[in-house]
Order: C-alpha cells, then structure tokens, then sequence
C-alpha cells in the first residue's frame, strides 16, 4: 500500500513537472507554426534515478530546447543514463547527434532533489561542462528549466530563457485575469482578477514588480504591484485618464500618460507615485513611452504630424525626433535589450504586424504573417518577441525569432489572450 502511495505522489509529481494539473482555462497551450533552419541535433537521455521524476524532468527539457527553433531532437534510447555513464561518442555519431545530454535525478535525505548533468559535444568528442541543482520537488520544473539555459548558451553562446516568465491577461466571460506563467506557458498563477479591463503590464528591471492600468475603480488607473507580498499602490490616479506605464532602467521611475492638464501626454513619476513631472508639450496625443535600455531616450507614438509615428526623445524632456517614416500607421515602440534594434506594428495594405527596424541603419523586416497584431514584447535575451494577434476571432498570444523564422503561437482554451509582456532575467 505504502508502496503505491508512493508511486501515485511521484505521478502527481511528474504531472506538475508536465504542466497537466493546471486548470484548462490557466494553461497556455503551444502550437510551432513555424520552425528555424540548421537545427543542432541534441539527444537528452533519461536521467538515471526514479524513472517518473527523471523522465519528467527530461520531458520538460527536450520541450524547452524543441520549442526554441534552434534544435532537432535525437531518439535517445530507452536506457536512462547518468552524468558518470561512459560516453560512446562514435555511437552516438552515428546516430547523427551532435551533442548528448546525460544525468541523473536522485533524493537526498532531507527529501529533496539532486540533479547532476552533463552536456556533451559529440562533433569533439570531449564533454562541455555541467551543473548540480538541489530543489525541492515544486522547484524541479525550475530546475529542468536552468539546465535548458545552461544548455542553450553554451550551444549558441547566447542565454537561455527558458526560466523567464511572462505576464498577459486572460478574458474570459465577464472576468479578466492578470496572469504570469513560465516562459512555456506552464505554471500560470493569478496576480489579478477583475470584472473591469487589465492592461499594459509591464515588468519592473529586477523582476520584482508589475505597474499595469486596471478599470476596476470605473477609470484607468496605474498601479505597481508586488509579485511576492500581492499587495499594490497607486501610482497614478489623476483626473482623466492614467495610463501605458513604462519603467525606467533603474527601477525607479514610471513614465505615464496622464490627461489630467488636457490631451494625453507624457509625464515621469517616481514608482511610489511621487514627484510627477510632465515631459512635453504637445499638440497631438502622445502615448505608448518606453526607455531605451540605457536610459537616455524614452522612444513613443505621436499623431503630432498628422498621422501616428514612432518618435524619441531625450529622457529627461526635450526636442522630438521622428523614427519610422515608412507608412502612415507605425505605433508601440519596444526597444531590444541591446538597445540596437526597435520593434513596432505597423500597418502595411490593412494588416497590423509586427516589424523590427536597425536602428542604425533604419532597415525594416516585417517578422509575422498575422494581420492583427498588438504588443509587442522582447524576451530578455532579444532573440525573440511575443506578441498578441488574433486567429479565427479569438486573441492568442505569439512568438516570433529577430529573424522572423520561428514562430508559435500560445493559447487558452475558450478564452481570449492578450497584452503580453516578458520578463527579464533573474538572479
């Protein structure tokens, strides 16, 4: 009996590790619509050490590495192998991997869980290094989720984001949900629920805090709100509207729309609501601010020249400078996290898409071939960028690599999903 108590707890455990016990209406679902070229070929063996954990565990990390576009996935065998296993690398050459994957996953006595793996790079026959993570059995998701990272940067040399998080709101019959689940979808938990509309959240620098607008009180207001405690402030009730909060590089400030003196313009305001400070004037509406990553330039959509433009301007307040002339609509400036690149949605013969612009050279790629596309979203290793679009009448949420190559789109059953935002990395 004790024996399968025992077995029923680990499939529970291995269900969590999936993403199956989540509510329906909670759990993003992951559709690859589109995939990248010159996949590496990877193999991720079982893990040795209890076969439900680490087959779960392994479950979640080929998902990670399959769902990123940048590798195809090599059978592996069925015979689990540990982190001191020998290696036959002609073997596995043969089998056209061009790297292996092996570990294991056992308890410790205070009933915890190490995992120990190495990465292989069969080409060189010679091992790329590994790691030891110890977590308890709700952090092993984490867990599979760091190995991934660790695995995708020292294949490509970029950092992995597979331990990142996403913000987004659900709408569902009279109710909206402010929600944040893994960067798979996995994972979702509720920050807020309401009867009245959600939207533009957005993630403080460290991770810590979301500022978004919320109707609740039958007007937009902004708010911040603590990820760890749930509790919140005001940071912007003003008469008229408050609005499309943006956080400085530091953390410290918000850049808002307010239209308490009059039309929607741009203001800075400390993150606990103090010492508003307007930053221009301005004949036409101007919303959507966002910093540059350096926190010289807040870049925005103006209608100041007749039609709605993406401009910059210096943070501190100051002379505008016009970025997008091609078209008439170009609007929802995001800036990449290496601040050399700007994504927007622009409308091109009626479709709103997304585009990403040099900003060096002023060359633009339009990356989606979706025609309503809203919010855009960088992932914090600006490789990739989510956004919201809609799909047989129903709003999903999508992502898209730099190079417009790969993409997926994420959903909710019966529900619609918008206003993405993805967070940064964390320590």
């Amino acid at each position: 009996m004790r024996q399968t108590l025992f077995r029923l707890a680990l499939t529970s455990l291995a269900m969590t590790l999936l993403g199956l016990s989540a509510p329906a209406l909670a759990q993003l679902s992951i559709e690859i619509t589109g995939a990248g070229t010159n996949r590496m070929p990877i193999a991720i063996a079982d893990f040795a050490g209890d076969s439900v954990v680490s087959q779960a565990l392994t479950a979640v990390i080929r998902a990670d590495l399959d769902h990123s576009g940048q590798f195809s996935l090599i059978d592996p065998g069925a015979t689990p192998l540990s982190e001191t296993t020998q290696v036959n690398y002609s073997d596995w050459n043969s089998r056209g991997a061009d790297a292996l994957v092996t570990g294991s996953v056992t308890t410790t006595p205070d009933g915890r869980y190490e995992t120990r793996f190495l990465l292989y790079d069969i080409q060189k026959q010679a091992p790329l290094g590994g790691q030891a993570f110890i977590s308890s059995s709700a952090q092993l998701r984490a867990t599979a989720h760091r190995v991934s990272d660790f695995i995708y940067q020292k294949l490509t040399g970029v950092a992995g984001i597979f331990s990142t998080r996403i913000a987004y709101v659900v709408k569902s019959t009279g109710r909206y949900e402010l929600q944040i689940a893994d960067a798979d979808g996995a994972n979702a938990q509720t920050a807020l629920a309401s009867r009245e509309p959600i939207i533009s959240p957005t993630w403080s620098p460290d991770g810590t805090h979301l500022a978004y607008v919320s109707f609740e009180a039958k007007k937009p207001i902004v708010y911040v709100h603590s990820l760890a405690t749930g509790r919140r402030h005001v940071v912007a009730n003003f008469k008229g509207s408050n609005s499309a909060p943006a956080w400085s590089p530091d953390g410290k400030q918000l850049a808002v729309v307010l239209s308490k003196d009059g039309g929607s313009q741009m203001y800075l305001i400390n993150a606990d609501g103090s010492g508003v400070k307007r930053l221009a004037h301005s004949s036409g509406i101007d919303t959507e601010p966002r910093f540059s990553p350096d926190g010289q330039w807040i870049y925005f959509t103006s209608d100041r020249g007749g039609s709605p433009q993406i401009y910059r301007m210096p943070a501190t307040g100051g002379d505008a400078e016009r970025i997008t002339f091609q078209g008439n609509y170009n609007v929802t400036p995001r800036i990449s996290p290496d601040g050399k690149s700007m994504a927007y949605i622009a409308r091109t013969d009626g479709r709103f898409q997304v585009a990403l612009m040099d900003l060096a050279t002023k060359q633009t790629q339009i990356l989606t071939d979706t025609s309503r596309d809203e919010s855009p979203s960088f992932a914090p290793n600006g490789r990739m960028i989510i956004y919201a679009t809609e799909i047989n009448g129903r709003g999903v949420l999508a992502t898209v690599s730099i190079d417009g190559s790969i993409k997926q789109t994420l959903s909710v059953q019966a529900a619609d999903v918008r206003e993405p935002a993805w967070g940064p990395f964390v320590k």
